[in-house]
């Protein structure tokens, strides 16, 4: 089983920054990524960021250039650097590990990030 621990939302003023973490425990066997997806109210969850193993990093559109991804492969721990936050990255942020040969998905609990105008 894999556990996900989430830390670092909160409320920040629109220009702030924010750094998410989420720790991965359990029997992690054959990891293919790691990444954040979040989801505001109304809205369908969408993709953040994302790592691969491989280190291959893909972004949402609306967040490349004040995010950044990153993970320490021995901590098994990834982490969400926000930068220039706007009020519409508001949502719950949640932490996913995809791993297995078939690529099954586990989910952190979320954690809420609210930014001001």
């Amino acid at each position: 089983q894999v556990q996900l621990v989430e830390s670092g939302g909160g409320l920040v003023q629109a220009g702030g920054s924010l750094r998410l973490s989420c720790s991965a425990s359990g029997s992690i066997n054959r990891l293919n990524a790691m990444g954040w997806y979040r989801q505001a109210p109304g809205k369908q969850r969408e993709l953040v960021a994302r790592i691969s193993s491989g280190g291959n990093i893909n972004y949402a559109g609306s967040v490349k250039g004040r995010f950044t991804i990153s993970i320490d492969n021995v901590k098994n721990t990834v982490y969400l650097q926000m930068n220039s936050l706007k009020p519409e990255d508001t949502a719950v942020y949640y932490c996913n590990l995809n791993a297995g040969l078939f690529g099954r998905d586990y989910w952190g609990q979320g954690t809420q990030v609210t930014v001001s105008s």
